[in-house]
């Protein structure tokens, strides 16, 4: 197997590339968007075709390049069906199989950082690329995205942890300039989940992190849940015009503004994408709105009907807008994000959420 790693140094994000020697297919796990161009050039200069890019979940601290990496290498992303991507070309499941050529990778889910993480392990269980879930001496953060440290706990003793002590651990991160470890190590050294520890100690230790919120999660998410690409142009979408004020910004995101929001007619459904945790205090959620979080949408609005007017909401109108392409993408025809999220609506409104 012909393998490299490789670093983004904005997001300190490992991207991993796997190839057969033999037939010289590959795949890149985890590509970055701002890296798409080195990536390119790599698998040109090593004579490599690009036949998948896998995502380990739905990231939250950078876009990612598979989106452009098909249009431009025709790759096909393979993404786990439960990170609600509705881009995705293969939406896998636990125990599936993935081959690059003469390589096989089994897919193992492994939620609890995000609800639709998965893991790859080489077929001789030599390797196993973990994504967020375990990294070097930690795990990925539980706190948004549907996270759930006991979930975590299960997944990486179950499913990491179960492999032989010598695989080595490919993480999607690092910040001390560590490249990885090895599932012996992670059980002996890693101070969350190894040591012994028990699941009620690592939901007490993720509980007390307090950590802030990435500083790209409101456009990383909803480009991720496109394959990190802008909408398709106007004329290629199926919108009804003349349902609402629409106006359609340069990146392709219809919106309606505060006011119109206000006085629209029971008939519009109104959708807030925000995580649970932020539809209470200052920014609260407005009573006729439907709490549908964001990694869930893709699957909980599949069955809706198409014509029905919608409008998304969340906190500064950034996720609402990645929410409102994505629900585009899926055929709706009437659909708009509100500008400037719950925000500017507590502003208009004078501190008061009526409507």
């Amino acid at each position: 197997m012909l393998f490299r790693q490789l670093f983004d140094p904005e997001s300190s994000t490992y991207t991993y590339l796997i190839a057969d020697s033999v037939t010289r297919q590959a795949a890149l796990i985890d590509p970055v968007l701002d890296q798409v161009e080195r990536d390119a050039q790599l698998l040109r200069e090593l004579d490599l075709t690009l036949v998948h890019t896998l995502e380990t979940h739905a990231h939250a601290d950078h876009i990612t390049g598979s989106g452009l990496l098909r249009q431009r290498l025709g790759s096909r992303s393979v993404v786990s069906d439960a990170a609600g991507a509705v881009c995705a070309d293969v939406k896998v499941h636990h125990g599936d199989k993935v081959h690059v050529g003469g390589i096989t990778l089994e897919v193992r889910a492994t939620p609890g950082h995000t609800s639709g993480c998965v893991s790859y392990v080489t077929e001789d269980h030599q390797n196993v690329f973990t994504g967020d879930a375990l990294l070097i001496r930690g795990c990925g953060r539980t706190d948004f995205q549907q996270g759930d440290s006991a979930t975590l706990y299960d997944s990486v003793q179950q499913q990491v942890f179960s492999l032989p002590d010598d695989t080595r651990i490919w993480p999607g991160h690092d910040y001390r300039g560590r490249t990885m470890s090895t599932v012996g190590e992670e059980k002996a050294h890693n101070p969350r989940l190894g040591g012994g520890r028990s699941k009620d100690q690592f939901v007490t230790i993720m509980s007390n992190l307090n950590l802030a919120l990435p500083s790209k999660i409101d456009v990383a998410v909803p480009a991720n849940l496109a394959c990190g690409l802008a909408p398709q142009s106007d004329s290629a979408l199926p919108i009804e015009r003349g349902w609402a004020p629409v106006e359609r910004l340069s990146d392709g995101t219809p919106e309606v503004d505060v006011a119109w929001v206000r006085d629209a007619h029971a008939e519009v459904r109104l959708i807030d994408v925000r995580e649970k945790d932020e539809l209470t205090g200052e920014l609260p959620m407005l009573p006729r709105a439907d709490s549908v979080v964001l990694a869930e949408l893709s699957e909980r609005m599949k069955d809706a009907p198409r014509e029905e007017p919608i409008v998304v909401i969340c906190r500064s109108g950034r996720r609402s807008a990645g929410a409102a392409r994505t629900l585009e993408a899926m055929g709706f025809k009437r659909v708009a994000s509100m500008r400037g999220g719950m925000q500017a609506y507590m502003e208009a409104e004078g501190g008061t959420c009526a409507g």
